[in-house]
Order: structure tokens, then C-alpha cells, then sequence
């Protein structure tokens, strides 16, 4: 056992592909269920008050661009690029 340290050592970075897609995995797990509350919520207070839902979509739908913004940028640096 004390031998099996060193060898390991000599192999670089080898896991570092899996650390990357696991982070991306998990921005894009993060980033949906961002959106999806978004959207709940808002759909939720349309329904409560028709009235303001000309205000409330679209700040919805900038609020969902500024998230897939970070998600893509996050992706990116995931990526390693």
C-alpha cells in the first residue's frame, strides 16, 4: 500500500475530464431548476394578477437570459477551453 501512492502520482491529470463534465452537469442541473422556479413563480403571480402580466413577463424572460448567460459562461470555463 505504501507503494500505490507514488504510482498514482505518476499518472498527471487524469481525472480531470470527470471534474469538468461533473461541474458542467451540475451548472446545467442548477441553471434548470433556476429557470423552472422562475417560471413557476411567475406564472404563479400572472395568475394572481392578470393585470401586471405585461410587466412580469418580461422581466421572466430577461431574468431566464441572464441565467442561461451564466450558464453558458460556467459551462465554459467547465469546460477548460
Amino acid at each position: 500500500m505504501a507503494l500505490s501512492t507514488p504510482g498514482f502520482a505518476q499518472e498527471g491529470g487524469s481525472d480531470l475530464g470527470f471534474g469538468g463534465s461533473l461541474g458542467a452537469g451540475l451548472v446545467a442541473i442548477g441553471a434548470g431548476l433556476g429557470i423552472g422556479k422562475l417560471a413557476a413563480a411567475a406564472v404563479e403571480s400572472m395568475a394572481r394578477q392578470p393585470e401586471v402580466a405585461g410587466r412580469i413577463f418580461p422581466a421572466m424572460i430577461v431574468a431566464a437570459a441572464l441565467i442561461e448567460g451564466f450558464t453558458f459562461y460556467a459551462i465554459f470555463v467547465c469546460s477548460g477551453v
